[in-house]
């Protein structure tokens, strides 16, 4: 949950290497969730107890499943609190308000799990998504490897490309807004929220399409292929994690 594909897109720091004010890019793209796919998986493991271990993919975190707020990454706050013996209400904290909360309700004698996700923008927006995730390999109750087998986006999601400075594009989402120019080299990332040891490199393969490489304390952490169609209407982002077998792709169409 915690690195959500949505979540990642302010962390894509695309360019060009023409003058923006001439680039296909620029534009208005609304996401089709129809021809989009956005796999994602939760690891949920037991340590005794009410004590469990999360990984939602930006790395482990173990927390008492008692509804109260505790530490968790990059100076938020998790909390897991048990509302039936087959409901939890998992919320995450950031910045002192209430960033994302999420019902998870099992079913099929423990073999899958429906999330309920909501994650709530400081400008009051909510992106609203809903997931259906089957259990993969052992365990009981919510522990367990999960993988979504269906993913639902109840939220309009609208990308905005700008010019920026001339030689560069500005990528705006509901999840912020990123800056860069086009380069050779590992630049820092630069966006609306700070992400420590994050670092991208951009490669035009042409006119159409980028390929950009997000390094995490310099080791490669994602990939993300940006192609235009022919016609340019749609907009194609397909996103490999390193360690995830499945790719995300979004698909934009023009508007």
């Amino acid at each position: 949950m915690f690195k959500r594909i949505l979540g990642m897109l302010p962390a894509l720091c695309l360019a060009t290497g023409m003058a923006s004010a001439h680039s296909p890019f620029l534009g208005t793209w609304k996401l089709d969730p129809l021809k989009s796919r956005m796999p994602d998986e939760m690891k949920v493991q037991s340590k005794g107890g009410r004590t469990y271990t999360f990984d939602f993919g930006g790395g482990p975190e173990t927390i008492t499943v008692d509804g109260s707020d505790q530490p968790g990454l990059d100076s938020t706050l998790l909390s897991v609190k048990a509302a039936a013996p087959d409901t939890w209400i998992v919320e995450r904290k950031k910045a002192g308000r209430l960033w994302i909360k999420a019902t998870w309700k099992l079913s099929d004698h423990d073999r899958t799990l429906t999330d309920t996700y909501r994650q709530f923008e400081p400008d009051g927006s909510t992106v609203s998504m809903d997931y259906i995730y089957q259990r993969v390999g052992n365990g009981t109750g919510f522990a367990a490897d999960w993988q979504s087998i269906k993913e639902t986006t109840n939220s309009p999601f609208v990308l905005q490309v700008k010019e920026f400075q001339g030689d560069g594009l500005s990528f705006v989402s509901p999840m912020g807004t990123t800056n860069a120019m086009f380069e050779q080299n590992d630049r820092p990332h630069d966006g609306t929220s700070s992400a420590q040891g994050i670092s991208k490199s951009i490669r035009r393969v042409d006119d159409d399409t980028l390929i950009i490489t997000i390094k995490r304390d310099g080791k490669a952490a994602a990939t993300h292929e940006i192609a235009l169609s022919s016609d340019l209407k749609t907009l194609t982002m397909t996103v490999r994690v390193v360690g995830r077998d499945r790719p995300t792709v979004l698909v934009f169409e023009r508007k």
